[in-house]
């Protein structure tokens, strides 16, 4: 199974639970067994390539600005990449601009996905039912990717993944193992970095960090 494949799944529930004139958002990044996989919430509509006329890539966090400040700050962006996508406007986010920024973020072997791909026209909150739709799928791209770590972002998407209630400021830097198509992988609950979660970007940044700086480093992974 490719990561392809998955696409047709997310589209019809992006009918079934998204904005019905937006499209669903994908994934990016590294796909080969990359150091981490990211997983954050959902898509809004700020992304531009949830358009019905956008031709390019799907994945997320295009057209937006905030989210990168983490990726420079744990170097997982080149500062060139970076410094474009700070000076860019929405209108400047062509398909191929979007090519660039996750043809680094491959570089920097990192896969970007979200639980939920059903894009909303803005940040509103999600029942846990509708994320727990995706978690199968997400498993699959997880097998499919086979990333060495895996950092869930916020308690939300943080518990319907472990399946157990998680509060992020409890479990700060401890490792859960899951087993996912007979391999186990170790993930981590990280405070979610954006939206109103901006104010505890620097707790994000800082455990990340201790991850490839104590889990990384010591098993040799980079």
């Amino acid at each position: 199974m490719k990561l392809t494949d998955l696409n047709k799944e997310y589209d019809k529930l992006q009918k079934r639970y998204g904005a019905k004139y937006l499209n669903a958002i994908y994934n990016g990044g590294c796909t080969n067994n990359p150091n981490f996989c990211f997983v954050f919430m959902n898509p809004t509509g700020r992304n531009v390539a949830s358009c019905k006329d956008w031709k390019g890539l799907r994945a997320p966090w295009i057209g937006t600005k905030n989210i990168w400040d983490l990726f420079i700050a744990l170097d997982l962006i080149d500062q060139d990449i970076y410094d474009k996508i700070k000076e860019s406007k929405v209108k400047d986010w062509t398909s191929e601009f979007a090519n660039l920024v996750y043809e680094n973020i491959t570089k920097h072997k990192v896969f970007i996905t979200n639980l939920g791909k059903c894009t909303q026209i803005d940040a509103r909150a999600l029942k846990d039912k509708v994320y727990e739709q995706y978690l199968p799928l997400l498993k699959k791209e997880i097998a499919i990717v086979k990333p060495k770590i895996i950092i869930l972002f916020g308690n939300q998407v943080s518990s319907i993944v472990l399946k157990e209630k998680v509060m992020v400021s409890q479990v700060r830097k401890k490792e859960f193992i899951r087993t996912i198509d007979k391999h186990k992988y170790p993930l981590y609950a990280v405070y979610y970095p954006i939206g109103n979660g901006r104010f505890n970007i620097d707790k994000t940044i800082e455990d990340i960090k201790w991850i490839q700086d104590n889990v990384l480093v010591k098993e040799k992974i980079y």
